[in-house]
């Protein structure tokens, strides 16, 4: 086993739930899943999922705390195959690849996954203001291309370079840049090349 797999920890593993919490997580999420499909991210609500799930509102709360913590919930399915194919899937995203062109193939893929969901992501972030910081999924992000960042630049100060390259793909930003303004993903990712070869 590699040692960046050891390093990095992967989000979404919980300790095993009961029966009928596991029904009840996956009746939620589903409930969540079918407003957005049907109404928009912005139709859900504690309530309006609660409603959808056929429960009181109170398991909702105590399942997911708020609506950013549901949200965020709702992308770990996509989230966790996505962190299987940085830690240990085939370059240029897994370990066999030199770690430039892994850090490169990251931000890429980043990019990419946030175009397929940026309506979710926002209002995630809207819900829950600085959320994004202190889930496993950006804490494993950050950790991950701090590592590379001291592969690939001895020296450099790659905790603060981390967040900094992350920046970018703060859900709001990317929603303006890829719905408001229609800058292609394309050009994006090719901007954020030239912040990475200027790091």
């Amino acid at each position: 086993m590699s040692r960046s797999r050891i390093e990095l920890p992967v989000s979404g593993q919980a300790p095993p739930e009961r029966a009928d919490a596991a029904r009840n997580r996956r009746k939620i999420l589903d409930a969540a899943a079918r407003l957005i499909a049907e109404q928009g991210p912005d139709a859900v609500t504690m309530n309006a999922v609660a409603h959808a799930a056929g429960m009181g509102v109170g398991t909702v709360y105590r399942r997911f705390g708020d609506v950013g913590q549901l949200l965020l919930a709702l992308l770990d399915d996509d989230e966790r195959r996505f962190q299987e194919a940085f830690l240990s899937g085939p370059p240029p995203l897994g370990p066999e690849a030199p770690p430039e062109e892994r850090l490169r193939a990251f931000l890429s893929a980043l990019a990419e996954r946030l175009a397929g969901c940026p309506a979710v992501m926002r209002a995630a972030e809207a819900a829950s203001p600085g959320a994004r910081y202190r889930s496993g999924a950006y804490l494993t992000m950050h950790t991950h291309v701090a590592m590379l960042l001291r592969q690939t630049r001895p020296g450099a100060d790659a905790p603060v370079l981390a967040h900094l390259l992350l920046a970018p793909f703060v859900p709001s930003l990317f929603e303006h840049l890829t719905v408001d303004r229609e800058v292609p993903v394309d050009r994006i990712k090719a901007g954020i090349d030239i912040l990475l070869r200027a790091v």
